[in-house]
């Protein structure tokens, strides 16, 4: 049988972050010695006092339905949090809590588009944005963006893109793929536009130059995806929440209850845990990030590759390869096949980081000198 799909399906682009780990998975399964620079993916443990909050709750029976909006106590403690952290005052009817921030982008772009309506994003930006403006009935407007900016966007040229159709602004700070932050400042005046600012914060927690601000210090009109993933090494926990104004609240409560339910019972409890017990943990692991940020920067640009921005959070470096190929999608799989060093090619992330390699510093520093030595091999014998 012919079964037809969909063309909202069809549509949507391959994440080659995860083709380049399942093929290093495929030549590791081999017997081949794989290094993964490839994937956000903290290497470090969940904190314990997690664990055990998640073990204890799993053993008390937290393990049925929840508010649809998430514990009232794992809400509550987010607005302590943004309180504590940036002196805003959030609601916690303003919170809603989900298996990670994915689900909560399809419901906010579903809030927020209409057939046709456009969203401005960042390119480079995290490669499944524009995927999931699509899938919503949305059209993705790519802003080029500049290496000298960090690859943010500047308020002159989202003003030149909007349109009567422009429904909002997607932001990333600190950024994936290049590690960059936008300033209070520079918050400041994109708040000021005619449309919503959308701010993903879920690298919040993980900088190292200067600290971040969240997009809330300067209106509450706007949306914030957060959560547990990246600063406390929760990424197969599936916890994050989404911070709307007021008036919006509800509505996506409603399509939350129809869509998702709610989020894990057990895993919330967790995620209480980590907001009141984890603030040392996240410290440790982003001293240890910061080392692996520099060593990793020094280390290529010793190379070859350029990095003239070097970036200020998350933990990821963007690298300019054009010297070696325009094709970043080639090179990375030449780097993996004869390397056995797994690298995202920057394609992935929009045509603005075209001939780039993106190389993630969420691995121990032993594997790092190892990795951009078998580089260093490889490119002496091209």
């Amino acid at each position: 049988m012919d079964i037809p799909i969909s063309s909202r399906v069809a549509q949507v682009s391959p994440f080659l972050a995860m083709e380049l780990m399942e093929r290093a998975k495929q030549l590791e399964a081999a017997g081949r010695d794989i290094i993964y620079l490839c994937l956000g993916e903290p290497d470090f443990a969940t904190p314990r006092p997690v664990v055990e909050a998640t073990v204890e709750a799993l053993e008390r029976g937290a393990t049925s339905y929840t508010h649809s909006l998430g514990l009232p106590e794992l809400r509550e403690e987010i607005s302590r949090y943004y309180r504590r952290r940036y002196a805003v005052d959030v609601s916690p009817d303003r919170v809603l809590v989900s298996s990670g921030t994915s689900p909560l982008m399809l419901l906010l772009f579903s809030l927020l588009l209409e057939q046709g309506d456009e969203l401005i994003l960042p390119d480079p930006g995290y490669a499944c944005y524009p995927n999931f403006v699509e899938f919503s009935g949305g059209k993705a407007v790519l802003l080029k963006t500049a290496e000298e900016d960090g690859f943010q966007p500047q308020l002159e040229q989202v003003r030149q893109v909007l349109t009567e159709r422009s429904r909002g602004l997607l932001i990333n700070s600190p950024s994936n793929p290049a590690g960059s932050i936008l300033s209070g400042e520079q918050l400041r005046d994109l708040a000021g536009l005619p449309i919503p600012i959308i701010s993903d914060e879920i690298y919040h927690g993980l900088t190292y130059e200067e600290e971040e601000h969240s997009i809330l210090e300067y209106t509450d009109q706007a949306f914030v995806l957060g959560g547990f993933s990246k600063a406390y090494a929760m990424t197969g926990w599936r916890l994050g929440y989404l911070i709307s104004p007021e008036s919006c609240a509800r509505p996506l409560q409603t399509l939350h209850q129809n869509f998702m339910i709610c989020a894990n019972h057990f895993v919330q409890l967790g995620g209480i845990t980590a907001l009141r017990d984890c603030q040392g943990d996240v410290e440790q692991m982003r001293s240890r990030y910061n080392q692996r940020r520099m060593r990793l920067v020094t280390r290529l640009r010793e190379l070859g590759f350029g990095v003239r921005f070097t970036p200020q959070g998350a933990f990821y470096v963007l690298a300019d390869a054009r010297h070696i190929s325009t094709d970043s999608k080639a090179l990375a799989l030449d780097i993996l096949e004869k390397t056995g060093v797994a690298v995202t090619p920057g394609i992935d992330f929009g045509e603005g980081a075209e001939g780039y390699l993106r190389f993630s510093y969420a691995s121990p520093l032993e594997q790092i000198d190892e990795a951009l030595n078998r580089i260093s091999g490889w490119l002496e014998n091209r």
